[in-house]
């Protein structure tokens, strides 16, 4: 093998930096400062455990063609030498620094093609009644030193993480136990277990979120956490007791995935722009709305994440606390011992906040102390489940809030949903669909003579989808719109003229849009909006 190519890196050990360049250059090998994902080859290490490389810091790669090691110890030649032994192989030793070992290793571990399915196919009807119980939150690249049942747990766990699912679904039936993943808010059946798993799997799953596997009468919510190496990922666990026997359901909580900044969200220019003006504002009410999954809470951390949480105190009452946020108190819902929403924020007014966040908005008394907090000085965000963001502020004057009060609070109502994402490796340009073009409407003229872009289908993606784009509409309480509601009696026509003479425009306009642009296509755009917004 040629030399490789080298350049200067250190290490941080217990006796300082060392030159790895320099260590390399003592044992007459070749070093390199990172590992690059050409090196890695997820086939080296299909019987190596990942805790025995992470003791012993190494890695097999391919660097050129060649099969190496990296290694941030070269007097360690017995190590080395086990690993050959243990691959069938001679490896030539690289020097490289711990981190970039320790970081290449996680990388090709979760790498690896293992699926539930082809570990059911191998695996021994007796040898799953085990049930692995562990305390601490596990790590799903560690599977082949569990008991059967938490090697199943954990390859179907890192194969839902790896598909990009929000939730895991459990459902037993008489004669079949069925596994479902949520992938861009579509359930996609999975491999089956044999049924006989069934009480095991559901107490495995128990353990980890620490619940009563003792208790099938009665649903029970918990949490668990698991590693993917060294991030970390926080699971809802929930189960409810059916005819058949328990349903679980995992939603899994990956903050490096779902914590996204406000301009990778897909608002159009102009109501990003508005919508970033409403955030500098000091004080006032600004209401985010959609139905369950449509991303409100996504746009909530997002917007939360504009603004100096150094410079301003910044609180949250939630059910439940999705992601943990740096820099921001947030408080959890407790309906049993009485802290509710409306409990909640009245305890947060005496914590000095600047910015408030309300979860949600579910009756008169959170709905009118939000508006009067945001009369206060206070900058307030609170979500409802209204179809659109006309029917937000007639939502709130149903709820009780005086037309005077929400008038003066309201600073603008943002209504969204979410819309899969074509595959851009698959997707193909064709003639709009005629009976598409009559579910849209008068709305859809505009693509009648253009070309729009259809799902297909590949080895990328799940039928031609692959992750999802928000639509949306905003709505500035400016001048006029505060005098209407102040008068009473709002209704949502008129709120949406109001809203039509600002230039707003609607979800059905920038879904639209994104359908022109080939974002995604109109069979998308008529399942999530339906006929309701033509």
């Amino acid at each position: 093998m040629e030399p490789l190519k080298t350049r200067d890196a250190t290490e941080e050990t217990g006796a300082g930096a060392v030159d790895i360049a320099r260590l390399a250059s003592e044992f007459g090998l070749d070093h390199v400062a990172e590992v690059t994902p050409e090196m890695l080859d997820s086939s080296l290490v299909a019987h190596l455990p990942v805790e025995w490389a992470r003791d012993h810091c190494l890695l097999p790669v391919r660097i050129d063609g060649a099969l190496c090691v990296l290694t941030c110890d070269p007097s360690r030649v017995n190590d080395q030498e086990n690993l050959a032994l243990l691959l069938g192989e001679e490896l030539r030793p690289v020097v490289a620094s711990r981190d970039a070992i320790m970081s290449g290793i996680e990388k090709c571990y979760y790498s690896r093609q293992e699926s539930a399915e082809e570990f059911l196919r191998d695996l021994d009807a007796p040898d799953m009644q085990t049930t692995g119980i562990r305390q601490r939150s596990d790590d799903l690249l560690q599977i082949a030193e569990n008991a059967p049942t938490s090697q199943l747990v954990n390859v179907i766990l890192l194969e839902a993480l790896k598909a990009r699912a929000s939730d895991v679904h459990v459902e037993p039936f008489e004669s079949r136990l069925r596994i479902r993943y949520r992938i861009d808010g579509t359930l996609y059946e999975q491999a089956l277990p044999p049924k006989h798993i069934e009480q095991s799997l559901v107490s495995r799953l128990k353990v980890m979120a620490h619940m009563d596997i003792a208790e099938k009468r009665l649903p029970q919510d918990g949490m668990a956490k698991v590693r993917v190496g060294e991030r970390e990922i926080d699971i809802r666990v929930s189960t409810v007791p059916v005819a058949e026997g328990e349903r679980v359901v995992l939603r899994l909580l990956d903050r490096s995935s779902a914590l996204l900044p406000l301009q990778e969200l897909g608002m159009p220019a102009g109501v990003l722009e508005e919508f970033r003006r409403l955030l500098k504002q000091t004080n006032g009410l600004i209401l985010v709305t959609g139905p369950t999954g449509s991303g409100k809470t996504t746009t909530l951390y997002a917007a939360l994440g504009e603004l100096d949480s150094n410079g301003l105190n910044i609180m949250t009452i939630e059910d439940p606390i999705e992601y943990q946020l740096t820099g921001i108190g947030q408080i959890q819902v407790k309906p049993k011992i009485g802290l509710t929403f409306a409990d909640g924020l009245r305890h947060i007014l005496r914590q000095d906040p600047d910015v408030i966040l309300v979860g949600e908005t579910r009756d008169e008394e959170t709905a009118e102390t939000a508006a009067r907090s945001s009369l206060t000085g206070h900058l307030v965000f609170t979500t409802l489940h209204t179809n659109d963001a006309a029917s937000a502020i007639v939502r709130m004057t149903d709820m009780g809030v005086e037309p005077y009060l929400l008038a003066a609070s309201l600073r603008g109502a943002l209504a969204q949903r979410l819309l899969r994402r074509l595959c851009p490796a698959c997707r193909k340009r064709g003639e709009p669909d005629k009976k598409e073009l009559e579910r849209l409407g008068n709305a859809a003229d505009s693509l009648k003579d253009c070309g729009v872009w259809t799902a297909t289908g590949c080895a990328q993606c799940l039928g031609g989808y692959k992750g999802r784009v928000g639509v949306y509409e905003l709505l500035v309480a400016d001048g006029e719109l505060q005098e209407y509601v102040r008068e009473g009696a709002c209704s949502i026509r008129d709120v949406r003229r109001i809203a039509g003479k600002q230039g707003a425009g609607t979800l059905l306009s920038d879904g639209l849009d994104k359908v022109r642009n080939g974002v995604t296509t109109m069979a998308e755009l008529i399942r999530v909006l339906g006929s309701s917004e033509t």
